[in-house]
């Protein structure tokens, strides 16, 4: 007997033990399983070895994610791409490859999928064949079934981390500057509103988790995600807001235009956005425009002016507001941009941080505060260099002197003062 066919008959096995397995605990489970495989290797001759694999894919297959369990548990792992039951990719390390773990049968991609979309109430069918969900651990998941995906069922999860990095440790990382993060540690915690672009997989949430970890601990916050993956342990006052998507029926519907707007209503001190991408840009605009400052937010770009040109763009898209009028508003509600890009030797870098220093004309200004300066290769490949400080001074002070508590000795080791 083939895996394609072991693997449903030792299920089906364990599953006539109980009258409903899923009130089972986990060790009985394991337990029932070993026993019939067991069995199963007196007669098909199965060494220890593949025994415990054996053992192990099961279990999986009733009480996790089936083959891609193992792919979920490895750290080492930050997304997982199945392509067809037979074709699985991994990105380890900021690199691509292809996985030699596979489905034993399509219809084993077709039931994780199902798990998948169960577990957080939404439903995946040829009538509603796109969904986007994510796991227990909050990782992210699309989901994309036929006849939308030519191929087969396909499945791509962003892996949620196990622990959300601070601002020192990114630094120590490598993905911006020690007097990087302590200028950006002042700025949060001063109310500074901020904006992070930068291409998909670039570490945008990774970077807000870890400037959200400034924000003084009595302040009352609230976030709006897609897909909740904010960390905000540190808070007491903090409110998580979590979009939703329509059922079969084309209802239920709630947007994160919709959360932002009611967010207003809540008393927030500051509005964290998970990412900007339609005509909740107005919206979150004009939050920061009126007293909640210290709003943080992200969208995707491939640069600083690209995400003007998007934020526009998104705001055109539900209003007619003159181009001018949109530019200022952009100008007065944003003080701060971070852009983040990954580097040909697939690092996460911090390659600008600027200052939204105004108009001129019918142009938005920036005042380039930090810029990263490469300076070589290593001979593994690594790009060496660094987020470096343009000598330029902080413009907008207001809010700085403002907090009070700030210290100057920041701004002067960073270059800014």
């Amino acid at each position: 007997m083939d895996e394609a066919a072991v693997i449903p008959y030792i299920r089906s096995r364990v599953q006539e033990r109980a009258a409903s397995i899923a009130e089972i605990g986990d060790d009985q489970v394991r337990q029932w399983i070993e026993d019939e495989v067991f069995l199963y290797a007196r007669e098909h001759y199965l060494n220890l070895e593949d025994k415990r694999s054996l053992i192990e894919r099961i279990f999986h297959a009733m009480r996790g994610y089936d083959v891609l369990q193992p792919l979920l548990d490895d750290e080492t792992i930050t997304e997982v791409m199945v392509n067809r039951f037979d074709e699985i990719f991994i990105e380890r390390h900021g690199k691509i490859e292809k996985s030699e773990v596979r489905f034993a049968r399509p219809e084993d991609l077709d039931d994780c999928i199902q798990l998948i979309a169960s577990e957080v109430n939404r439903i995946v069918n040829t009538s509603s064949p796109i969904v986007d969900a994510r796991l227990r651990d909050g990782s992210r998941v699309n989901i994309v079934l036929p006849p939308v995906s030519l191929g087969g069922p396909t499945l791509t999860i962003r892996k949620f981390p196990a622990s959300t990095p601070d601002l020192d440790e990114l630094a120590a990382r490598g993905m911006l500057s020690q007097e990087a993060a302590g200028f950006l540690s002042q700025i949060v915690a001063a109310g500074y509103n901020i904006f992070i672009s930068g291409g998909t997989g670039t570490g945008k949430t990774t970077l807000l988790n870890a400037l959200s970890g400034c924000i003084p601990k009595d302040e009352r916050v609230i976030t709006i995600e897609d897909s909740a993956e904010l960390r905000l342990l540190h808070l007491d006052n903090l409110v998580r807001l979590e979009a939703r998507n329509a059922n079969m029926e084309g209802k239920g519907e709630i947007t994160i235009r919709q959360l932002i707007r009611t967010s207003l209503r809540m008393r927030p001190d500051r509005i964290i956005v998970g990412e900007i991408r339609g005509s909740e840009a107005i919206d979150m605009l004009q939050a920061m425009n009126t007293g909640h400052d210290g709003s943080i937010s992200t969208g995707h770009s491939n640069s600083i002016a690209d995400m003007f040109s998007r934020l526009e763009t998104m705001v055109l898209s539900d209003t007619a507001l003159p181009l001018p009028v949109i530019r200022k508003q952009i100008c007065s509600a944003i003080d701060i941009m971070i852009h983040i890009e990954r580097l040909r030797d697939y690092s996460r870098r911090v390659v600008e941080i600027s200052e939204v220093a105004g108009l001129a004309g019918d142009e938005i200004q920036l005042n380039p505060l930090f810029r990263f300066q490469e300076c070589g290769t290593a001979e593994d490949g690594r790009i060496l260099g660094g987020l470096k400080p343009t000598g330029n001074r902080l413009i907008r002070r207001a809010k700085w002197n403002k907090a009070g508590g700030q210290d100057e000795a920041h701004l002067e080791a960073a270059g800014l003062d």
